[in-house]
């Protein structure tokens, strides 16, 4: 994305995305968004992994991931293998899914799909499917709990999340309140199986409540929610979008926050994190242009090295490259493992 058009990027993101997470596993799709570019040579990570100069790693051993709804033209035209195989050379240790099935690849199933990863030495780590749908029969958290936790298990995962908005009722304090008592019933089914249920965030969570815009309603949502039951998962590019965008109120009064200082007082809540970069222009309505990791302007040195020095938590995150609209996937799975395993704490 390195030029800026009309387009919405963010409702873009949301309306393609929703194709994915609609699927249920094991049933056969419709070819996936976008058609497959030829495959690239793939270079070796050794060198990346090594580092650049001196210093721990920044990132933790064992949890680099990627989502893979930046690879989902070549799932749905390679199939699973020959992704998890590019992943597997480009020093990838986690995948996180956002759906089940291979479109025009063919049907695989859910067995299938862990031994298959496991075979390239990749951990299922989580998976991101709709919140509530009009339709009694989605695939959703709303109306298909029971079968979107039993798939999970089935794949072994830790976590199992949405990344759809806490927006069902509205974007009142109320309405964000209702939304909040959902997803704690959804976190206590989650973790009655030994997983956590947690939610994705765009930059729309950081606005203010529309009946009370003093209040953000991120604020809301993570107070509204169980500690115990209810986690998050960072869009590290969006929270940052949403600097831009809401570091005021309507009535125009300064409202700053910092993406980084929310993890830091609660770092137990945000397990996962997207690892997602972007380059600052000011004339984008968004305040950035997405970029492959390494390419933009945040700062994934200070801001991976601020939580990884937390006592404990170490290796207690787990981190996941993603692009929505990558110019070649591949190439951008391949630049992004390279630049994070390049990435030296400061002595």
């Amino acid at each position: 994305m390195s030029r800026t058009d009309k387009t919405d990027p963010e409702l873009a993101h949301r309306l393609s995305r929703r194709g994915m997470l609609g699927v249920a596993a094991g049933a056969t799709v419709a070819a996936l968004l976008g058609a497959a570019a030829p495959a690239q040579a793939a270079a070796g990570t050794e060198a990346a992994a090594a580092g650049k100069g001196r210093g721990r790693p920044v990132l933790p051993p064992g949890r680099l991931g990627i989502q893979l709804y930046s690879l989902r033209d070549k799932v749905s035209t390679l199939g699973f293998a020959p992704v998890f195989a590019e992943l597997e050379k480009y020093g990838y240790d986690e995948v996180e899914f956002a759906g089940y099935t291979q479109g025009s690849a063919g049907p695989i199933t859910l067995a299938q799909l862990k031994r298959l990863a496991r075979d390239h030495g990749l951990t299922p780590i989580g998976s991101h499917v709709g919140y509530y749908s009009s339709d009694p029969n989605a695939y959703t958290f709303a109306q298909n709990l029971t079968k979107v936790l039993d798939d999970a298990q089935a794949l072994g995962l830790k976590h199992i999340g949405t990344a759809a908005g806490p927006f069902r009722y509205g974007m009142t304090v109320d309405a964000m309140k209702r939304a909040a008592h959902e997803f704690n019933t959804y976190g206590a089914a989650a973790r009655a199986r030994g997983m956590k249920f947690y939610q994705h965030n765009h930059s729309e969570e950081f606005s203010f409540a529309t009946d009370n815009p003093k209040v953000r309603l991120y604020d809301v949502l993570l107070r509204e929610t169980d500690p115990d039951l209810v986690f998050l998962e960072m869009d590290i590019f969006w929270a940052y979008v949403a600097q831009f965008r809401f570091s005021k109120r309507p009535d125009g009064t300064s409202a700053p926050f910092e993406p980084l200082d929310y993890v830091l007082r609660r770092p137990n809540r945000y397990p996962l994190f997207h690892v997602k970069d972007g380059e600052s222009d000011p004339s984008n309505p968004f305040g950035y242009r997405m970029t492959d990791v390494g390419d933009g302007d945040i700062d994934y040195q200070k801001f991976i090295s601020a939580v990884t020095r937390l006592r404990g938590h170490r290796l207690a995150h787990h981190w996941q490259a993603e692009h929505d609209n990558p110019a070649e996937s591949f190439t951008f799975a391949r630049r992004s493992s390279e630049h994070l395993h390049s990435l030296r704490e400061k002595c």
